[in-house]
């Protein structure tokens, strides 16, 4: 069975408590301080539970000539540079720290993706209390030592990732001494279709890894998200922006506050409708039961010593005396005394 919970500064993480909606702001600030504060405070009005950026330093992660995703091509300048684009996007280190220190004030859980061991080191001083790694890096056993050499939760994203690569980056985490994990079912598209999501591969990372799992989602609609929770992720994960029209690489395929908002109240209601998985009726249903379920009645005047036969005795509601349930037991049995047409059946009319 996977680990029963993944504990994130005291919130827990795991098949039976809450979802845990991630807000995935990532670069969707365009490199504004401003603005990333703002998505921070919204994301806390639309109930999300943390909120996610990137860290990054551009000359650290890509080369000079490095070309653009397709989907980056479509919703930036495809004569900028990948360098160049990602310059725009970085944040400061002074600017990560308020935003870790805002997250905070905002009851907020903060969470980053790095994209090298510098960027570890520098949240690691700003005491984060988990880390999301990328699905472009799940396949690097150097990195994930290091990120799970910090003993705190991983957040790990599997697009583009085989069931055997996923079970590598797992065994390397593990084999660093970490088995908080949680593993995201990714597709790494922008936006990316629903027929696309496969989430039977999430349930069957559950199975084969003995991990929590979690749903990252980029389709357009909200169904996916939901689909996951029913299937039994325990986080959701969504980008978010404040503008869906805003120049950047991901604000079209993000979630605008308005349609997030939607996203947190379909979840919770999906998460609350998965209920016990013990099958049981509930207590509404016990009180309605008595007014649901038939009795039994004398469907004519039956004198006492006649035989109670199923063509004298109907079965009507409110249950009345004895259940319909209970017919067999009556049948063939003489009446105690006279029942007249449209009494109840019940101890005292059988002998």
């Amino acid at each position: 069975m996977p680990e029963p919970a993944v504990y994130f500064e005291g919130r827990e993480i795991s098949a039976g408590a809450p979802v845990f909606i991630i807000a995935e702001a990532g670069v969707n600030h365009n490199g504004d301080p401003a603005l990333a504060e703002a998505l921070v405070i919204e994301a806390g009005r639309r109930g999300a539970d943390c909120v996610k950026f990137q860290t990054f330093k551009a000359e650290r992660l890509v080369r000079t000539d490095s070309p653009k995703a397709a989907y980056q091509n479509e919703t930036t300048d495809p004569g900028e540079s990948q360098l160049d684009m990602l310059r725009r996007l970085e944040l400061s280190e002074e600017q990560h720290r308020r935003l870790v220190d805002l997250c905070r004030e905002q009851g907020l859980l903060y969470l980053s993706t790095p994209y090298g061991e510098a960027d570890v080191d520098l949240l690691e001083s700003f005491g984060v209390g988990a880390y999301k790694i990328a699905s472009a890096l799940a396949v690097e056993p150097v990195f994930l030592r290091r990120v799970a050499g910090t003993g705190k939760p991983v957040f790990l994203s599997t697009g583009m990732c085989t069931l055997a690569d996923v079970d590598r980056a797992v065994r390397v985490i593990r084999e660093a001494g970490n088995d908080r994990i949680v593993l995201l079912q990714c597709t790494t598209n922008y936006p990316s279709r629903s027929e696309d999501a496969h989430l039977r591969a999430m349930t069957s990372m559950a199975g084969a890894l003995d991990v929590l799992v979690g749903y990252s989602d980029h389709t357009p609609s909200l169904t996916s998200a939901v689909a996951a929770v029913a299937l039994g992720a325990c986080v959701i994960e969504r980008h978010f922006t404040l503008d869906k029209s805003l120049p950047g690489p991901d604000h079209s395929s993000s979630s605008d506050p308005e349609e997030f908002g939607r996203l947190v109240e379909a979840v919770r209601e999906a998460s609350a409708a998965l209920g016990s998985p013990v099958k049981r009726p509930g207590e509404r249903e016990l009180r309605n039961a008595p007014f649901m379920r038939r009795g039994i009645y004398a469907g004519r005047d039956i004198p006492a010593g006649a035989l109670l036969t199923r063509d004298k005795l109907d079965l009507k509601r409110p249950r009345g005396l004895l259940g319909a349930d209970e017919l067999e037991r009556v049948l063939g049995r003489p009446a105690a005394s006279d029942i007249a047409a449209g009494e109840a059946i019940g101890p005292g009319r059988v002998a």
